[in-house]
C-alpha cells in the first residue's frame, strides 16, 4: 500500500498545492490560467515530441490496444448521455457534454504523470500512441455530435491541425527519419521545456479546480465519475487482458489512463457552445478528487507498486 501511495500522492499532492495556493489566495487566477497556457502550448509538446521522435514504435498497429480502450469511451458515453436525457432532462448540446465527459479522459494534468511514475520509460510509448488518437477522436465526436449535419469537416479539420498537441504528434512523426541531425542544443532546449511539463500541469489543475467547483449540484456528476472511473477501465480491463490479452504493460496504461478523472476539455467545448457548463465543470472537480481513492484501487488491480 506504501508503494501505491508513493506513486499517487505526488501526483494529486501538487494538484492540492495548487488547490490551496488558490484557496488561500498565496496565487492569483492568472498563475493558473499562465501555467496551463505554458503547459498546452510549449511544455507538453515538448514532451510528446521528445518520447515520439525518439521512441520505438510497434511496425504492425496494436488493434486490440485501440478497440480496447475505446469500446469503454462507447460505453460510458452512451451511458451518460442516455441516463443524462432520461432522468435527468438534459437535452441537447448538454447530453454531448455528459458524454464527452464520461469519456474523455484527463491525460495531459493526471493521466501523464501518474502513467510515467507507475510505469517509467516501458509505458511512454503506449502511452503516448494512445494521446496521437485520444483527443482527435473525442474531439471529433463531440463536435459532430453537436453540430450534427452542420458539422463542417474543414472546421473540424482545422481546429485538430492548429491543436499543440495534434502539431507535436505530427512533428515527432515526421522528424523521426532525421532525429540523429538535431544538435545537442536544440535537445537540451526541448529538455528543460519538456520536464517543466508535469508539475507546471498538476499545480495548474489544482488552481482550475478551485475555480470550478461544484456549480450542478452531485448527482449526475457523480453517475458521471463512476462511469469514467469504475465502469470505463473495468471494461478496458476486461478487453485488454481478457480478449486481446495484451502484454501487462499495454494492458495496464490503457486501463490506468481509462482511469483517469474527466479531462478539462469537457469544460472548454462546453464553453464553446455555451451550454453544460456547470455540469462539465462539476463532473472534472468532483471526478479529479475522487480518482484519488480510485486510482489506488487500479493500481492495487494491475499489481503495480
Amino acid at each position: 500500500m506504501l508503494d501505491l501511495f508513493a506513486i499517487v500522492l505526488p501526483v494529486f499532492g501538487l494538484i492540492g498545492i495548487g488547490y490551496v495556493a488558490r484557496q488561500t489566495g498565496f496565487v492569483s487566477e492568472r498563475v493558473g490560467e499562465g501555467l496551463s497556457e505554458f503547459v498546452f502550448t510549449l511544455s507538453l509538446p515538448c514532451l510528446i515530441f521528445r518520447t515520439l521522435v525518439r521512441a520505438e514504435i510497434p511496425a504492425v498497429q496494436p488493434w486490440g490496444y485501440w478497440i480496447s480502450y475505446f469500446a469503454g469511451v462507447a460505453v460510458v458515453w452512451f451511458l451518460a448521455t442516455g441516463i443524462g436525457r432520461h432522468f435527468f432532462g438534459i437535452k441537447g448540446v448538454s447530453g454531448v457534454v455528459a458524454g464527452f465527459s464520461a469519456g474523455q479522459a484527463n491525460t495531459v494534468f493526471v493521466g501523464i504523470p501518474m502513467i510515467l511514475k507507475a510505469y517509467g520509460d516501458e509505458g511512454a510509448v503506449p502511452l503516448f500512441l494512445l494521446i496521437a488518437v485520444h483527443l482527435p477522436v473525442t474531439m471529433t465526436l463531440a463536435t459532430i455530435l453537436a453540430e450534427g449535419r452542420q458539422a463542417s469537416p474543414l472546421v473540424i479539420l482545422r481546429r485538430l491541425l492548429t491543436h499543440p498537441i495534434v502539431v507535436a504528434i505530427l512533428a515527432g512523426s515526421a522528424f523521426r527519419p532525421i532525429v540523429s541531425y538535431v544538435p545537442a542544443p536544440a535537445w537540451q532546449v526541448m529538455d528543460l521545456l519538456a520536464s517543466a511539463a508535469v508539475p507546471c500541469a498538476l499545480i495548474s489543475m489544482g488552481i482550475a479546480l478551485r475555480r470550478y467547483g461544484l456549480q450542478m449540484g452531485w448527482k449526475l456528476p457523480t453517475l458521471i465519475s463512476f462511469l469514467k472511473l469504475v465502469v470505463h477501465p473495468l471494461v478496458v480491463l476486461l478487453l485488454a487482458t481478457q480478449v486481446f490479452q495484451m502484454p501487462p504493460v499495454w494492458a495496464g496504461v490503457a486501463v490506468l489512463f481509462a482511469s483517469c478523472p474527466s479531462g478539462i476539455n469537457a469544460y472548454l467545448f462546453a464553453e464553446r457552445y455555451g451550454e453544460g457548463v456547470a455540469l462539465a465543470s462539476s463532473a472534472v472537480t468532483l471526478s479529479t478528487f475522487l480518482a484519488l481513492g480510485s486510482t489506488l484501487v487500479w493500481l492495487y488491480v494491475l499489481g503495480v507498486g
